[in-house]
């Protein structure tokens, strides 16, 4: 495929930070196809398959986690970039890495994680995907890191935007291999921002329904729920299914997002004039996105979601549990850093803030059942809710 004029384009990428001489041996790959691969193959990639998404460790299967959620991202993504005729390869890879930084328990655990180290300068889960990528998930000889190129980087620090005020984690990436943090990113790592919320305004309604958290009538009262659900029934007529109408739901939702998404960033790119990935940075406007309207509908959709979902009491129940839980567990392990596994205390840092951080690094990578497991260990037994 032929690539637009403003797609980012692996034959002119930004390099990596350390050369790599003599990788045509690992075959017939670009430097996107090779940044995907290597967030593939990478561990912290694999422990998302543990990590909560919206519920804490739930009992059932068939709930969406990071890794899962992750890959529907990355294929809502690759539709948008190919319609638009962007880079499919950098785009796959930005939304598969998107949400490696995040801790267990998710948004519970980086509140824990967020106090727990505000002396150390905080947390921040997405300052933390790329402290992961370029120092901690480190699988070669020659350097820390997976050596990702500048593109990629780029766009994980800044897919959602300009970064103004960076942590000290942002700060330190950006120290060792400038990432131009004031500028906007390149349109794949916006098509990266716009198919996760995609993904979770749409995919959590379907486990919401699930698990009997969300009601269908309550949720058709939402516009824009309400006139999807008509057109599905209406082309259903003898569907006695009730669930594959719910899923026909989901699949229309999307549909008409990605739709709007590919028409009105067609739109904006147009009347912007762009005719370089270059240009797309200086342009100081997001290029890529929803129209007013289906703006306005998806704001609408989160606001029912927040309250009758994230915010709802068994929600808050559960990210109460796993907030004390984690809270905890950091204070053990500060308290006693001997009770670190034997790699980890190897390379303890002697002064602060680097120890503490060090430790917090050692805890945003458990999955959620490995916090819970090194807690009842260290602390003492859980109660974790049911079915969460």
């Amino acid at each position: 495929m032929t690539l637009a004029p403003y797609a980012a384009d692996p034959a002119t990428n930004r390099g990596r930070r350390h050369p790599e001489p003599g990788g045509e041996t690992r075959g017939p790959r670009d430097a996107f196809q090779r940044d995907r691969d290597r967030i593939v193959h990478a561990i912290a990639f694999r422990r998302l398959r543990h990590k909560t998404q919206v519920f804490v460790a739930p009992d059932g299967d068939h709930f969406r986690v990071r890794l899962t959620h992750s890959l529907e991202v990355a294929q809502i993504g690759r539709t948008i970039a190919r319609s638009l005729g962007l880079n499919e390869d950098l785009t796959e890879a930005l939304c598969l890495a998107h949400d490696i930084g995040h801790p267990p328990f998710g948004h519970a655990g980086e509140d824990a994680l967020k106090a727990a180290t505000m002396a150390a300068g905080g947390f921040d889960h997405n300052a933390h995907t790329l402290r992961i990528l370029t120092k901690l998930e480190s699988p070669y000889p020659g350097w820390d890191g997976l050596n990702l190129t500048w593109d990629m980087l780029e766009g994980l620090a800044k897919h959602n935007g300009p970064v103004r005020h960076p942590t000290w984690a942002m700060q330190e990436a950006d120290a060792d291999f400038p990432l131009d943090l004031g500028s906007w990113p390149s349109l794949e790592a916006q098509i990266a921002a716009i198919a996760d919320d995609i993904a979770y305004d749409n995919h959590d309604i379907d486990d919401g329904l699930r698990a009997g958290l969300l009601d269908l009538d309550e949720l058709c009262a939402v516009p824009f729920v309400g006139e999807r659900w008509r057109a599905v029934t209406a082309r259903h007529p003898d569907c006695a299914r009730p669930d594959r109408l719910r899923r026909e739901l989901v699949r229309d939702q999307i549909g008409a997002m990605v739709n709007d998404v590919i028409e009105e960033s067609r739109r904006r790119i147009a009347e912007s004039g762009v005719a370089s990935v270059d240009e797309v940075r200086r342009a100081g406007r997001q290029l890529v996105g929803f129209s007013p309207a289906m703006a306005a509908d998806e704001r609408a959709l989160k606001k029912y979601m927040y309250a009758t979902l994230y915010h709802s009491p068994s929600q808050l129940e559960v990210a109460e549990v796993a907030r004390g839980l984690l809270t905890r567990l950091i204070a053990a392990y500060i308290a006693d850093p001997e009770r670190l596994p034997p790699n980890w205390r190897a390379s303890l840092p002697e002064e602060e803030p680097a120890r503490t951080r060090h430790i917090a690094d050692f805890i945003a990578g458990m999955t959620d059942r490995y916090a819970i497991a090194r807690h009842t260990e260290l602390v003492g037994p859980v109660e974790m809710p049911e079915g969460f």
